[in-house]
């Protein structure tokens, strides 16, 4: 339903040895038809891995600010710091592992319909506790028009909750949006970070990204706040300028 075509794919996934989900959010079609910019907006999971020839070629696309929504633990055992990018912390702290790992320790056995529990709590919780760190994304955006790329982990929760507000902002058709998001489950290898006991259906549905997941969020946007428009507007602050400016920003 919601595929990339092969020229596509070629065109927005950026391959590098040291991160598998780092891709343009460029070519989507945006507000009165206009397509997002390409190679001004990039979307990726940790850099942590990045060697010689990954930091040579983000150099090449002038990628010179990395936005990490990562937890305080997470940036600490899976540390960057590279010589050309800037690194920005709009810390987001991960729950579901927590989550998880409290109900396993109570000796329950963890099912898919837990981790999939899981999965959707925590996408309330962006929108309901972390709705400044999105704001401050779009401050960011706003600030300089220099490429950008902003990242969590794996690239695909907190993310991938980022980019669908960025191309929301940015006028993109819901299928779009759509199509970026579960983009994830195609590119993003695991590194074995091992640290979760996991059964292997549990761990399937940590490791992926669903609909059900972002529709989580999207639905408390709904309910919480009128919409997607009130919630880019009011909440996170994008004035009738502010949205303006970003649209002539990125926008072609």
């Amino acid at each position: 339903m919601f595929t990339h075509s092969l020229q596509d794919l070629a065109q927005r996934h950026i391959a590098l040895n040291g991160a598998s989900n780092f891709r343009d959010m460029g070519g989507y079609s945006g507000h009165e038809g206009r397509p997002v910019k390409w190679r001004k907006i990039f979307r990726s999971d940790h850099l942590a891995a990045l060697d010689a020839a990954d930091l040579s070629q983000l150099q090449s696309l002038d990628v010179r600010r990395a936005f990490d929504f990562r937890g305080a633990q997470e940036s600490q055992a899976q540390s960057y710091a590279w010589p050309s990018i800037v690194r920005y912390s709009l810390s987001i702290e991960p729950t579901v592992v927590q989550r998880l790992q409290a109900q396993h320790l109570t000796g329950k056995p963890l099912t898919a319909a837990d981790a999939l529990d899981a999965m959707q709590t925590t996408y309330r919780d962006f929108v309901r506790s972390d709705s400044h760190r999105f704001a401050q994304l779009f401050e960011h955006l706003l600030e300089k028009p220099d490429p950008l790329l902003f990242h969590c982990t794996a690239g695909k929760d907190r993310t991938g909750l980022a980019a669908a507000l960025v191309l929301s902002a940015l006028g993109v058709s819901e299928a779009d949006i759509w199509k970026d998001y579960l983009l994830t489950n195609q590119l993003y290898k695991r590194n074995s970070t091992g640290a979760l006991t996991l059964s292997p259906d549990v761990l399937k549905i940590v490791w992926e990204v669903q609909e059900s997941f972002l529709k989580a969020s999207l639905d408390v946007i709904q309910q919480d706040h009128g919409g997607m428009h009130n919630y880019l507007t009011q909440t996170l602050g994008l004035t009738p300028s502010a949205l303006q400016k970003l649209r002539t920003t990125y926008l072609d």
